[in-house]
């Protein structure tokens, strides 16, 4: 079984316009193996299809700039160069993700391009076992966590593949309590 860590980022916008349709500008993703061994590390910036000007909010949060996605693939592309990657040893795997936005992300962006979203199916959401085992009564997000751990945040939060490089310290520290 391989873990695949996962985060992403989106089209954003200031204030969180809901009239705007996000769409993934970045996968970062970590391979574990069955030993909490890292396997490998996937990142791709993504070129979005309908609002494809970066929102100068989204620019400043990430830290991603127009020329990163402008020189990037599709959607299409890129998730068939993840799921590539997730599957090239053809062993079972576990996509583990901070939340549950990520997976619906995905699953969104699947569907928009009319592609199969089964792949994506083997999810648990990290962020909601955590708050569960670690008594907590507010959810948490990911750097708080990372430095609640006394573990050593770093990169730059809100980038996808510095996020997942972080949330899989998160998954080794606690590999044997995870449920799935």
């Amino acid at each position: 079984m391989n873990f695949i860590v996962f985060d992403l980022e989106a089209t954003c916008w200031e204030g969180s316009p809901t009239s705007l349709q996000q769409e993934i500008i970045e996968i970062g993703a970590v391979r574990l193996d069955e030993y909490g061994e890292i396997d490998g590390v996937f990142q791709s910036f993504v070129r979005p299809m309908i609002n494809q000007v970066l929102s100068p909010f989204c620019i400043q949060l990430t830290g991603i700039s127009q020329i990163d996605v402008n020189r990037s693939g599709r959607f299409p592309e890129v998730a068939r160069a993840f799921q590539d990657w997730i599957e090239v040893y053809d062993e079972d795997y576990l996509l583990c993700s901070w939340g549950n936005f990520d997976k619906k992300q995905l699953v969104a962006d699947c569907r928009l391009h009319h592609l199969d979203d089964e792949w994506l199916d083997p999810h648990i959401n990290l962020k909601q076992q955590y708050q569960e085992f670690k008594k907590l009564r507010q959810p948490r997000g990911l750097k708080a966590s990372v430095i609640a751990e006394g573990l050593e945040f770093s990169g730059r939060h809100h980038r996808a593949i510095d996020d997942a490089e972080n949330l899989a310290q998160i998954f080794i520290k606690y590999r044997d309590l995870w449920r799935y």
